[in-house]
């Protein structure tokens, strides 16, 4: 069947549909890439700061298990820390911390995505506030730098530890390792209002080697809390560069039952660096990308609060683009839309939503046999951004492509409360109240379903680690090392020691490497 007429509440696709209107601007679309640490080599630095089965309701476990329930007069009070975020999902969610004696607030951006604490630690054009270590009579030097690059930005600062406290989050100081930057490039943002990084990934990721102790780490050992948090970014619908004030919670201890409604879905944790989850398939308004399922996990499946959008490999992006356009019940869209560089505008009476189709996930559960989907509406991958004149209500494309992950980002995490159950390794999954537009829902979740039209693994068996791939390359390094001596040493040989070639000895091109080197 052919594709419906263009709705008319579709007034201007920018710099894009040249045989429908004219484009009477053009506005280039900054599309925020994900966290993904590829820091300096590991070198051994011991920094231990010192002691300052599927869906369920989960019920209250032994000590060091999962918590559901504040503890009445102790450290954790889950109701403390509800809505003690802040922000968007175009600029990142942040949390408040007092860091230092006496103590100097920031705010810092919830990552889950990389593993260090780092904050600003000298002045900045980008940001309001820094972290003033030679004013803190608790700040202690270690005197190693360390530098952390992601896919868009990097910064370099030097160890040290101090003492935090979380305003709205778990009672107490706590030493923590922290990373003062005093240089970056693209990392601190115009228009962001959070000061430092809050990397709640595993030790693994966290520079300049896994002996750093984490912030959660850390607040596990000395604050004797379950090791679990939640988080709930509540942005659906809203402006993704608004003001920053929109609403959230991080959770660290637990679960908090009204931030959530329904069955919590859990997946279990493939691998403990990212917080790495194997996706079975993808579907679009209903129908099965078709693809083979270890294309959604090449090389990773993540879950990361640090990144914006929803991320997907190539191969995949490309099926979900032609999938969306095929159901939706636009005619033609420009390439610029789906590739996040032009934005597409309707009137503001208008709602773009109900022209698109719905997006889901599967996961494998628990038990392995079976799946759970989450599913996503357009709301929150048709993402308002911004407001041009009267009457004008523009919206990006909230998707896009990758070249080495599948992320999961705040275009998804924004329909769902997600629980981090280190303990349990595994990643759980339940409809958040606050993902609502005009009172409707924009998120789901449905299981179970079998898994037998789906391979027994989806993820690769070969995992190259950030380590694993230091070691290869210092091997590499070796051989060449090697090789470049015996050159050296054959070029030292006097000439009547060497072999003098005769015709037969000749190396014709067609049999020469020269022909295969790589290029």
């Amino acid at each position: 069947m052919g594709a419906p007429p263009v709705a008319p509440s579709l007034l201007l696709l920018l710099a894009g549909a040249a045989g429908l209107c004219r484009a009477f601007f053009s506005l280039p679309l900054r599309v925020s890439q994900p966290a993904a640490p590829r820091g300096s080599p590991p070198a051994p630095v011991p920094l231990r700061p010192g002691t300052g089965g599927g869906r369920q309701r989960d019920a209250p476990a032994e000590p060091g298990g999962l918590a559901l329930a504040s503890e009445p007069g102790g450290s954790i009070n889950f109701l403390a820390m509800v809505d003690n975020l802040q922000g968007d999902s175009g600029r990142g969610y942040y949390l408040e911390m007092l860091l230092g004696t006496p103590p100097q607030a920031l705010n810092i951006l919830v990552d889950t995505g990389s593993s260090n604490f780092a904050v600003a630690g000298v002045p900045d054009p980008d940001v309001t506030s820094y972290f003033n270590t030679e004013l803190s009579s608790t700040y202690k030097s270690q005197g190693i730098d360390v530098t952390v690059k992601y896919s868009q930005g990097s910064w370099t600062g030097v160890l040290g530890t101090d003492v935090i406290t979380i305003p709205k989050g778990i009672d107490g100081s706590y030493t923590i390792n922290i990373a003062t930057i005093f240089e970056s490039e693209n990392f601190f943002l115009p228009g962001v209002q959070w000061h430092g990084i809050l990397g709640l990934a595993y030790g693994t990721l966290a520079k300049p080697s896994s002996s750093v102790e984490t912030f959660f780490d850390s607040l596990v050992r000395q604050a004797k809390i379950p090791n679990i948090f939640s988080l709930q970014m509540c942005g659906a619908g809203l402006p993704v560069s608004g003001s920053g004030t929109n609403g959230g919670s991080l959770v660290l201890g637990g679960i908090e039952p009204s931030l959530y409604r329904g069955d919590i879905w859990y997946t279990p944790i493939k691998e403990e660096w990212y917080y790495q989850v194997e996706i079975l398939k993808l579907e679009v308004g209903g129908q099965n990308l078709e693809l083979d399922c270890r294309e959604y996990n090449a090389d990773k499946a993540i879950v990361d609060s640090g990144t914006t959008l929803l991320r997907l490999p190539q191969k995949v992006f490309s099926a979900v683009v032609q999938a969306i356009a095929r159901k939706s019940l636009v005619q033609e869209f420009s390439s610029g839309f789906w590739t996040g560089t032009q934005l597409a505008c309707w009137d503001k009476t208008e709602r773009p939503w109900s022209l698109f189709p719905k997006l889901s996930i599967y996961m494998r559960d628990e038990n392995s046999s079976r799946s759970f989907r989450i599913s996503i509406l357009p709301q929150l991958y048709i993402q308002p951004i911004l407001g041009i004149g009267e009457n004008l209500q523009c919206y990006r494309f909230g998707i896009s492509s990758s070249a080495n992950a599948l992320v999961i980002g705040a275009t998804v995490m924004e329909g769902f409360y997600v629980i981090f159950d280190r303990a349990q390794r595994r990643v759980g999954f339940a409809v958040s109240p606050c993902a609502e537009v005009d009172g409707s829902p924009v998120s789901e979740i449905e299981g179970p379903f079998t898994t037998e039209d789906v391979a027994s693994n989806c993820v690769s068996v070969i995992s190259f680690h950030e380590p694993v791939l230091w070691i290869a390359s210092y091997a590499l390094m070796s051989l060449c090392g090697i090789i470049l001596l015996a050159l050296i040493i054959l070029l030292l040989i006097p000439p009547r020691c060497q072999h003098r070639y005769t015709d037969n000895d000749v190396v014709n091109d067609e049999s020469s490497l020269v022909r295969h080197r790589w290029k």
